[in-house]
Parts: structure tokens; sequence; C-alpha cells
């Protein structure tokens, strides 16, 4: 990584940590000496990332969780302050979305999106924030997209879920500041991810897309994860409810 503060002593709590976006945090924080967590619901990605980091030389720890139970996201904040002590760091990255117009999407369908993207963000960062109190604060990074900002078609849902979140954020960090616990957002651009693979593997759809990224290209993973250990350093000591657009300009060329 191009930038590694020291996170040597701090515990990290990565969701949807097994693939895309969420195993290049897991990977940046491990790189920087944090221990990590890595949470998701299929067993075999996350205990494949929980492994490359060991064998990296590192320290984690794969759990399994369905975080639209709760008391699975209980189970998983028990799980991880058991076996490492504390939570310092908390990367809330899982997400869930379909890609279909709003006239087709079914109710369920509403629901499984803010289940994932709002609630369970809600529910997991408070159980962590109760241990971040006990030991001096933390940090917490959500994170959210340039969706969140602007409309656009067949995706609806999720950029509604992603607007919630980032006000979320900013109410989260209002409250908890007093507590020495930070929260933020990371809004990543259009990413090369399998999340996101329906709408770029289409070559005229992702010509269209980069030709309105100030860059010219779409982002990578590893893109996003200097954003979040910035969050996450001392070096984001007095910035807390704020989201960090990483974009490579796109919101700008609106």
């Amino acid at each position: 990584m191009a930038y590694e503060p020291d996170m040597s002593e701090k515990v990290a709590l990565v969701t949807g940590g097994g693939k895309g976006i969420g195993r290049a945090i897991a990977l940046g924080l491990a790189e920087s000496g944090a221990r990590v967590v890595i949470a998701a619901r299929t067993t075999a990605e996350i205990e494949s990332v929980a492994e490359e980091i060991r064998s990296a030389g590192g320290q984690a720890y794969a759990k399994t969780t369905d975080l639209t139970q709760g008391d699975q996201i209980q189970g998983l904040v028990d799980a991880a302050s058991e076996i490492y002590g504390k939570i310092d760091i908390l990367v809330n990255n899982a997400a869930r979305s379909f890609f279909r117009p709003l006239m087709d999407l079914r109710e369920d369908g509403f629901d499984k999106i803010f289940d994932t993207n709002v609630k369970a963000v809600f529910l997991l960062s408070r159980a962590c924030a109760k241990i971040m109190m006990d030991h001096g604060g933390g940090r917490i990074v959500n994170i959210t997209t340039t969706g969140a900002e602007r409309g656009g078609p067949m995706m609806g849902i999720y950029h509604a879920s992603k607007a919630a979140l980032k006000m979320l954020t900013m109410c989260m960090a209002a409250e908890w500041a007093s507590m020495n616990i930070l929260v933020n957002a990371v809004g990543p651009g259009m990413t090369k991810t399998q999340f996101s693979q329906p709408i770029w593997a289409n070559p005229e759809i992702e010509r269209m897309i980069v030709s309105r990224v100030p860059l010219g290209r779409l982002g990578e993973p590893t893109d996003i994860v200097g954003a979040v250990l910035f969050l996450c350093s001392e070096g984001a000591r007095f910035i807390t409810g704020q989201t960090i657009y990483v974009d490579g300009g796109m919101l700008a060329n609106t």
C-alpha cells in the first residue's frame, strides 16, 4: 500500500470482507498492522482472506455472519471482543442491491436492501460503539457511494439507502463524538468489483461511464483503501461526520 499508518495496536472489524472493496480494505488494515475480523455470509471467501492475512504474518479471524439477523450481529461483536479484547475500528462495507427498474423491484427486495445497507449498519455500529466507549473511543467508516449524491436508473433503492447511510453517518458522528468515536464515510465511484459487474461488464456502458470520469478510468478496489486508512489514523483525529468521495473526479464533473 502507498499509505500505511501504524495500526499495530488496533483491532478492526470489516463486513463484506470476502471480496471486492471489503477484501482490499481488510488486507490494507492488516498490512498496516491491525488485527482484523472479517465478516460476511460466505464462509469460504472470508476464510480465504483471513488465511491470506495470516500467511503474510498478520492476525485475522473470519466469522460467518448474516447481518440481517440481529442475534448474528451481536454474536459477531461478542466473538470479536472475546478473541481480541476490544474493537477499535469498524468498517461497514457489506451492501445489497438489485439491478432492476423501480417498477419491477419487489417489496421484499426493498426490505433486503435497507435491512443490509442501513439497519444492519445502525445495529452493528451501536453494538461496536458500546465496546469502543469502554476503551477510550474508536473509528467507524461506512462505505457509501456517489449514488448517495445523484439519482440514476436501475439501482434507485440502493442509491436511496446509501443517501440514508450518509445521514446516519452524520447523526452517529454528532451523538458519539463525546465518547471519542469518530464516524465518517467513504463513497466510491464506479469501481470494478463483482458487485458492480452487471453495469461495467457492458463495454458500451463502461465507455459511457469512463467518459464522465476526469481521471479517465473506473476505480479499482485498492483505490478505496487509502481513504479508509486515513480516516482510521491519527491524522484524522479531528474529522467526523464527513464523506470522502473516491471517484476519480466524477462528482466534480456534473
